[in-house]
């Protein structure tokens, strides 16, 4: 029922591994030379995912797996332990340093396995290099899990440095509609980044979200702090819930121009938290940290497994 399959093309950098469910026709494309992003994602024959059909991957960084920070690093400066670090800036506009590190790297498979119930790959980066801005040794572990209804994405990060490194982490998915505006979020949150004309926070504000947010022709590029760890995503296609392992939350809302998708995504903490420690952690010479997130299909009022 469940298969994995290699699919080469000409250009090597969209070679892609799929995991797939003929059964209901539910499929998983990971572009391991992508930094190992899911670029497609279809549960029950509902298309949830679509990035690269959609969107450029050099401009959207759709799916991109975001570490050691998520999204944008103030002038691509932090100081970690009394040391102060440049970053390359790859938002030159804005003067920024982007969505980390890895979502160009080129990731490795290390294992795979089917069954009756599930398909999983696991996909391995190491930097062994010391990158400017960021001169610390590390591995990321990714492994996709395809069941019937849900697509499970853990991850992991082992310090392989001998010094601490800080950091934070965040997944850039982009999930499509047939029609934006009657699309809905529910999300439980009393708190809302606020941001400067170059997209870094200055302020927490108060909120209130008691309904359904319906996305309308609202343009989003807005960070909430969440208090639960599910997010719920309706559209007239299909209803989905987002979920994270994750202790502290917060969910960065994007609707780009000229596309039915939005971006929702989770994220351990938010921009510039290099500098403003929102949801910073450190992890130490050896040790190890693991976050899930997952998108489980719903229907019929429940959340399928």
């Amino acid at each position: 029922m469940f298969k994995i399959k290699y699919i080469q093309n000409i250009e090597s950098s969209l070679n892609y591994i799929e995991l797939k469910n003929s059964y209901n026709n539910s499929y998983a494309k990971i572009f391991f030379n992508l930094g190992g992003s899911l670029q497609e994602l279809v549960l029950n024959k509902k298309k949830i995912i679509n990035g690269l059909h959609l969107l450029s991957y050099e401009t959207s960084y759709s799916s991109a797996i975001l570490f050691p920070f998520a999204n944008r690093i103030k002038n691509g400066t932090y100081k970690f332990q009394e040391k102060t670090y440049k970053l390359e800036l790859n938002q030159k506009d804005e003067n920024n340093a982007l969505h980390g590190l890895v979502y160009n790297k080129k990731f490795n498979i290390v294992k795979q396995k089917t069954s009756r119930e599930f398909a999983s790959i696991t996909l391995n980066y190491t930097e062994l290099e010391k990158q400017k801005g960021f001169p610390f040794r590390y591995s990321i572990i990714l492994t996709y899990t395809l069941t019937m209804y849900s697509l499970k994405l853990d991850v992991t990060i082992k310090n392989e440095d001998l010094n601490s490194f800080p950091f934070n982490l965040g997944w850039h998915p982009y999930f499509c509609s047939s029609d934006l505006y009657n699309s809905f979020l529910t999300l439980k949150s009393n708190k809302k980044l606020s941001f400067d004309n170059n997209m870094i926070p200055v302020t927490i504000e108060d909120v209130t979200l008691k309904n359904d947010l319906q996305i309308k022709d609202k343009k989003f590029d807005d960070c909430y702090i969440l208090c639960d760890k599910n997010v719920f995503f309706k559209n007239p296609d299909y209803s989905i819930v987002i979920n994270s392992s994750s202790k502290e939350n917060y969910l960065q809302l994007y609707t780009p121009n000229k596309t039915n998708s939005i971006a929702i995504e989770p994220m351990t903490g938010p921009s510039n938290s290099f500098n403003n420690k929102l949801g910073l952690q450190v992890l130490n010479s050896g040790e190890t940290y693991n976050v899930s997130w997952s998108v489980k299909l719903i229907t019929n009022n429940s959340v399928n497994d």
